[in-house]
């Protein structure tokens, strides 16, 4: 239950390239918020003039979430609608914010989230892969075991934001797991120069490995399959496993009882 007299936080999407993407509720929520809390105040301020929005910006970002959550947590318990953004889609997504919505419910303030631009979304359904089942990791691991275990353990869709200049690497590792594997690389969705290339992990490994593509990227990765994916799925819970502080024999031990791989294949895979 909201606190009596209290305000309130709305959550607002906003574009995530074309700025025509922004809709009329979240424009309505930002010329009616008492103050926009936002991760970099002069992106916020190009789209807000582009609709002469006139509003109160403060920055919220990652280095001051802790502190600026306090103070805005305060501002609403006195009755103030604080309108929270970021520099494009949904916040939380990837972006600042969770300390502040928790912070919100923790104080019995009431949250507003509106829908709108998502890479996230965009990307799943351009890629032309099955949406009925998938999974969002945010930013991909930058170690190569780590990623491995990630894309071999990853029965669904898999949808992941990376950086340009590790596409090729990230490519490469998938390649070696499952040439085939179907991929999508989603670069500068609704923006000018969007492109959406699809084929299999090891085609589009080829494609980049020499030209890093230019702009934000989303990978969108099919689903794992095949016996060898099954073993280093086995192996990545024996990783997991061992990395929550089980031993490495009792826990290869543990993996091989549940999906019939060798114990002893798992425990030398560890080293």
């Amino acid at each position: 239950m909201n606190a009596a007299g209290a305000g309130r936080l709305v959550v607002c999407p906003t574009p995530i390239g074309n700025l025509e993407d922004v809709t009329l509720r979240v424009l309505s929520a930002l010329r009616d918020a008492d103050v926009v809390a936002c991760e970099d105040t002069r992106r916020t301020r190009v789209l807000l003039d582009r609709y002469g929005v006139q509003a109160r910006l403060v920055s919220y970002h990652e280095h001051n979430e802790r502190a600026r959550a306090a103070e805005l947590v305060k501002r609403m318990r006195a009755g103030e609608t604080v309108a929270l953004v970021s520099d494009a889609g949904m916040p939380l997504v990837s972006d600042p914010g969770f300390v502040l919505v928790q912070a919100c419910v923790a104080a019995g303030l009431a949250v507003e989230v509106l829908p709108g631009p998502s890479a996230v979304l965009a990307a799943l359904v351009a890629s032309a892969l099955p949406a009925e089942r998938w999974r969002f990791t945010g930013f991909l691991p930058r170690k190569k075991g780590d990623l491995r275990a990630l894309l071999a353990e990853a029965t669904e869709t898999l949808v992941a934001f990376e950086s340009p200049r590790r596409v090729a690497a990230s490519l490469a590792v998938l390649a070696e797991l499952d040439a085939d594997r179907s991929v999508a690389v989603c670069r500068e969705l609704t923006k000018v120069h969007e492109e959406i290339v699809r084929g299999s992990a090891a085609e589009l490994a080829a494609r980049y490995a020499d030209a890093a593509p230019k702009g934000e990227i989303v990978l969108v990765v099919g689903g794992a399959e095949g016996s060898d994916i099954e073993e280093d799925r086995a192996q990545a819970a024996v990783r997991r496993l061992v990395n929550a502080g089980a031993k490495p024999r009792e826990a290869a031990r543990v993996v091989a009882e549940l999906t019939g791989a060798s114990a002893n294949a798992l425990y030398r895979a560890l080293t």
